[in-house]
């Protein structure tokens, strides 16, 4: 079963009250949310998610702890746009866990994971048009390599993208790990996983994370109410360069005035880093998910 990364931590850092009005950006199973909806008695939690079976799944889990939340069935991009419309304009924090949940790997029909046969798919959202299938066998050469270096960063992706267009049409999972297994040498067999860096990237592509993360970051910021925190859960260096990048942004002075003996109020930073979290050697050893989780909490001053 899926096994919340960094919960506790999430939850301590979260700034919880009573009448907190929270937003889990990444639904999944309802692992955080859960426990965030026990602290926030006469609160409310709105969290989003395009998987109809997760939310399926959280919908009765939830109702067992309160009836004081709403899932919206949205891509996480449209928080603003989704909040607005329940005339929300203000929470007191938003957590995102970017990780992809187990149960969506572990359906062996979704076409996440490089263990089991399925056909290549990969959407987040079904109703998407764009999937792994499609990725793997019309994408030209070029973007192939493209995808693999900058979301996988393999470094094998001009060999691997060479043996996809050779051995085109690719219907399945295991035909697609068997033909990465192919183009590249024996030794990276052995280290970890062959087909993991080039799955991570193809499923960053079908789903437009990085772009789709980073707008709904900003907007989120925008929505968190004094004292109010954001935690970001990231699981890989791309995604966590994108937090590091937009949460240094906007809690660093202008470095223009750095410099001046007085700092007016409206140049001063209306956020403030709070920290950093890795997942503890306790985690690690009983949750393999978490091994590149990193926890990166920003809160509202100003």
């Amino acid at each position: 079963m899926h096994k919340s990364v960094l919960l506790n931590e999430c939850i301590d850092n979260l700034n919880l009250k009573p009448n907190s009005i929270i937003v889990d950006c990444t639904l999944g199973y309802a692992g955080h949310s859960s426990e965030i909806l026990k602290k926030i008695k006469n609160g409310y939690l709105y969290a989003f998610d395009q998987d109809n079976e997760a939310i399926k799944f959280s919908t009765e889990k939830l109702l067992n702890i309160s009836k004081n939340f709403e899932i919206i069935n949205s891509n996480f991009v449209n928080i603003k746009e989704e909040l607005n419309k329940r005339n929300v304009t203000h929470v007191d924090g938003i957590l995102y866990d970017l990780g992809v949940s187990s149960p969506q790997l572990d359906e062996d029909y979704r076409g996440f994971s490089f263990h089991q046969n399925a056909r290549l798919d990969m959407r987040m959202n079904q109703e998407n048009d764009l999937d792994a299938y499609y990725v793997v066998n019309n994408y030209p050469y070029e973007k192939l390599v493209d995808i693999f270096y900058k979301y996988g960063e393999e470094k094998y992706a001009s060999s691997i993208a060479k043996g996809i267009i050779k051995n085109r049409p690719i219907t399945t999972t295991l035909e697609l790990v068997d033909v990465i297994k192919e183009n590249v040498p024996e030794k990276y067999k052995r280290d970890k996983h062959p087909a993991r860096k080039v799955f991570q990237a193809i499923r960053i592509e079908v789903n437009d994370e990085l772009n789709v993360f980073e707008k709904s970051l900003k907007d989120a910021l925008e929505l968190i109410n004094i004292g109010g925190r954001i935690c970001v859960i990231t699981f890989h260096s791309l995604e966590d360069k994108i937090c590091k990048d937009v949460f240094k942004s906007v809690s660093e002075i202008d470095s223009r005035i750095k410099k001046l003996p007085i700092i007016p109020d409206e140049y001063l930073p209306k956020f403030k880093v709070i920290k950093t979290i890795q997942p503890s050697e306790i985690e690690l050893n009983e949750n393999n998910r978490a091994r590149s989780a990193k926890l990166r909490i920003i809160e509202r001053v100003g």
